[in-house]
């Protein structure tokens, strides 16, 4: 009787830690932003430092927002990086660069960087979280301030904190919506 007692609590517990597992996973594939479209894919290989994307890697608190456009059948990547307000206008002219689409977000533009919290690689959509929810559109783009610690929004006055996205001043409300990111040592990678 006590053996097959064991054997329902062990049964229970790893049930339990089972669900508690796929809710967790849940929960984070929850916090990716859905209400636009990003997929971008960059080859650190193909450009590699001082390019300000590849130059963002492994340096926490190193951010750029990034904007693109084509320009007579060529895509290009307008950067800006947050500790220096350094622009740069990245050619992507190969055919592997250019078999892969690039859609960044709701007004054109991802902001991409290593947090100095945790080292990670983080992905956020360029334009202010509270506005795009309130009034919809995409007229709400962030800006670097403070250093480039923090994005702030001209249309409700938030500061985020660019290193975890989380409302720094102003009203409180939502913080920074955030795509997934990913370094696999050659591509950089922001999609939802």
């Amino acid at each position: 009787m006590k053996a097959r007692g064991v054997k329902y609590i062990c049964y229970y517990v790893t049930m339990s830690l089972i669900v508690l597992l796929s809710l967790s996973a849940c929960n984070a594939e929850d916090s990716v932003y859905r209400g636009a479209e990003c997929f971008f894919f960059f080859d650190t290989q193909l450009h590699p430092q001082p390019c300000h994307l590849t130059g963002i890697l492994g340096n926490p608190g190193h951010f750029c927002k990034i904007e693109t456009n084509l320009d007579q059948g060529v895509r290009h990547l307008k950067t800006t990086r947050n500790y220096d307000g350094a622009t740069e206008n990245i050619r992507l002219s190969t055919d592997r660069e250019n078999q892969y689409r690039c859609v960044l977000g709701a007004g054109n533009c991802i902001i991409i960087g290593t947090s100095s919290y945790d080292n990670m690689l983080i992905a956020y959509e360029g334009q202010c979280p509270n506005c795009l929810n309130q009034y919809g559109g995409t007229r709400y783009p962030l800006t670097w301030q403070k250093g480039g610690n923090q994005l702030s929004c001209a249309k409700c006055g938030r500061y985020y904190d660019v290193n975890n996205g989380t409302v720094a001043s102003g009203d409180g409300g939502k913080q920074l919506y955030r795509y997934q990111a990913a370094f696999d040592g050659q591509f950089i990678r922001a999609w939802n």
